[in-house]
């Protein structure tokens, strides 16, 4: 599925861009799949928000219960501070996640048809499971930043194992918030481990205290179908979507089973 010089160049970078790995039809497919999902959501009267400030969402048990589940969760701009949408459900949704891959006849079809299983064994892994999957809208003016993180922070093995699947599912450039990452970052340690807390909830462990690299991010600006696979330990990041447009992704984050899974990691799943 991909040559060996570009094997090389995920084991140098920490991601590999592939472009028209994803076809019209699955993106199509994948988006109206979305919006009939998102049109018979019945929103709860208490709205469960993604935010990176992993605090607010530390006891929220519509999260931490999500991991074999498809629930839906909101932008932080579109409740107000009594807990009502300030625009259309259809425009409000973060993220949809984090099972669909499995529990949803769509996501599963189009899931197996993109051969993942073979290239994460490309990549090194041993025994590939798809661990969660998220349909990600990155709505017009309220789509909010996602900070500086490493998947495998919420993903952790023992060895670390993680890898990002990450499909553009629209065109995503610096106006809608594209991806950027800090090349060749997965080199450096992990810097903290977010798991569920002995007393509940959850809780960081902090691993590493040293800061990032003092260098620029590389900026993905892609197109539609365009695929960017993630190492778990890659610092990646988006702004705001500060534009009129949405920038939807559909992704898959794979772990290999003969890594450990910790049971106090947050996300347990009963599908193997």
């Amino acid at each position: 599925m991909i040559t060996e010089s570009q094997i090389k160049s995920f084991n140098k970078n920490g991601y590999l861009v592939v472009e028209d790995f994803m076809d019209s039809n699955q993106r199509n497919l994948l988006i109206d799949r979305a919006s009939y999902l998102i049109e018979k959501f019945q929103p709860p009267s208490r709205r469960t928000i993604f935010t990176t400030n992993e605090q607010e969402r530390a006891s929220d048990d519509y999260f931490l219960g999500s991991g074999d589940q498809i629930r839906f969760f909101f932008e932080e701009k579109a409740i107000d501070k009594d807990g009502n949408l300030t625009v259309p459900k259809q425009v409000a949704i973060n993220k949809i996640g984090h099972a669909q891959h499995i529990l949803d006849p769509i996501y599963k079809k189009i899931t197996k048809e993109l051969g993942l299983t073979g290239l994460a064994k490309q990549l090194g892994m041993k025994k590939p499971r798809a661990l969660q999957s998220m349909h990600i809208f990155k709505q017009p003016g309220i789509g909010g930043e996602v900070g500086l993180h490493q998947d495998s922070t919420f993903l952790y093995t023992e060895p670390m194992s993680c890898i990002g699947f990450w499909f553009a599912l629209e065109k995503a450039d610096r106006e809608n918030g594209c991806l950027q990452a800090l090349t060749g970052g997965h080199k450096t340690p992990l810097k903290k481990r977010f798991h569920l807390s002995s007393n509940g909830g959850t809780e960081f462990d902090i691993l590493d205290e040293e800061p990032w690299p003092k260098k620029p991010l590389d900026i993905f600006e892609v197109e539609a179908g365009t695929l960017i696979v993630l190492h778990g330990q890659l610092p990646h990041y988006s702004a705001a979507n500060s534009s009129s447009k949405s920038r939807q992704a559909f992704t898959l984050h794979f772990v290999d089973q003969n890594s450990h899974y910790p049971e106090d990691n947050w996300l347990q799943s009963n599908y193997q």
